[in-house]
């Protein structure tokens, strides 16, 4: 088969960008990213520390193995990570007393303190977002899905 024959009964289709499901997913994380970082940049975090403090909020504290597998992060991105959080005290990582290997991550009170001032940030991305509440749903159970079907 010649090139232009192949090109012309659509044997390459699949290799065009616009028929990928991944590219739409790509660019729509980086652009929900980047309208984040304003929001972000007033409270001093990345996105992935972001989450990471999300996770805290909730739990306060946890093992950074069950952290990692809650964010989708293995330890050679979450480290460095918890390492900067530490840094700027909002979380304390120590070996547990019952199992050494075990390293918990444990929110201090200034790690606390930050949810206060980020509060409003989730209204904020919603207004960048725009989308109905039924179609937010119906789009993290479609995410969780692929999320899921991938694992």
């Amino acid at each position: 088969m010649e090139k232009n024959e192949a090109e012309n009964n659509g044997t390459y289709d699949v290799l065009k960008l616009q028929n990928q499901l991944c590219f739409p997913l790509y660019a729509c994380s980086k652009e929900i990213i980047r309208a984040y970082k304003p929001f972000l940049d007033e409270i001093d975090l990345t996105y992935t520390q972001y989450i990471t403090m999300m996770v805290l909020w909730e739990k306060k504290e946890m093992n950074v193995k069950t952290l990692g597998e809650n964010l989708f992060l293995d330890s050679g991105t979450l480290t460095p990570v918890l390492k900067k959080l530490e840094t700027k005290g909002l979380l304390k990582r120590n070996r547990s007393k019952d199992d050494e290997r075990n390293l918990l991550v444990t929110i201090t009170p200034e790690g606390e303190q930050l949810k206060e001032q980020a509060k409003d940030i989730p209204a904020k991305i919603g207004n960048c977002v725009k989308l109905n509440k039924e179609d937010a749903k119906e789009l993290y159970r479609l995410l969780y899905m692929v999320i899921d079907n991938i694992r």
